[in-house]
């Protein structure tokens, strides 16, 4: 499986995420310049963190317009594979590639900590590593996370079971206490109606290194693997 990972000026956390697939799965990644449009020998796009250029307007707002988005969204068409973290989701709903938006936290402040995270779904292509209700623990790091839609877009979100993470408390309770932004439904990663397209605040790529103390994220990388040689099979 051949990952690009995408580098708009103001990504940081390009490298993390290519650290995790290359480093660590030793699956070839190439990263792709915002500018660029060839990217027919890649499987997998991820949109990774950090503050595209420079978060000017609304995050994500510039980063839709990249040559490099063009290609992406022509390559979700084809049922191939996208990722967006942190930044990345808020530029595939910029782009009309999820829907709804990520609007300013509710305290109104930068969130810099550690989320729990309930599993919605385990028969995804990007939960298969991962068992429907599981508690997971991963890095935030967002000023504007808050998912915002409306409520027939809730519904549909909903009816099609296309969220795949809420936030949790430490118990796995969905309530406002476990919310740490405001996001409607403690939404904190959704996927298309397709099912190709994942976008998630928080940080996997941040949880995967075993030298860092927490491995909860490599594991939606190691779930698209798995999904991959079973479709092969």
């Amino acid at each position: 499986m051949k990952f690009g990972v995408i580098v708009f000026p103001g990504s940081n956390c390009d490298r993390d995420v290519v650290w995790v697939t290359q480093g660590l799965l030793h699956q070839p990644t190439r990263m792709i310049w915002h500018e660029d449009t060839d990217i027919s020998d890649i499987d997998v796009i991820v949109i990774p963190g950090g503050f595209s250029y420079g978060d000017y307007l609304r995050c994500g707002a510039i980063a839709r317009f990249s040559p490099a988005m063009r290609a992406t969204a022509e390559h979700a068409k084809q049922g191939k594979l996208v990722l967006g973290i942190c930044n990345g989701f808020q530029v595939l709903t910029e782009a009309g590639l999820l829907p709804g938006a990520l609007v300013r936290n509710a305290g109104l402040n930068f969130i810099c900590d550690r989320a729990s995270l309930k599993v919605v779904r385990g028969n995804t292509r990007w939960t298969a590593a991962y068992t429907t209700g599981e508690i997971i623990d991963l890095p935030i790091a967002h000023g504007e996370g808050n998912y915002y839609a409306d409520a027939d877009t809730l519904a549909e979100l909903e009816d099609h079971e296309q969220v795949l993470f809420r936030y949790c408390t430490e118990a796995g309770k969905i309530s406002e206490a476990g919310n740490p932004n405001g996001s409607l439904n403690n939404i904190a990663g959704i996927c298309n109606r397709l099912g190709n397209v994942l976008g998630m605040m928080p940080h996997p790529e941040r949880a995967s290194d075993p030298m860092l103390g927490e491995t909860d994220g490599v594991k939606l990388f190691q779930g698209l693997l798995m999904a991959t040689v079973a479709a092969v099979l």
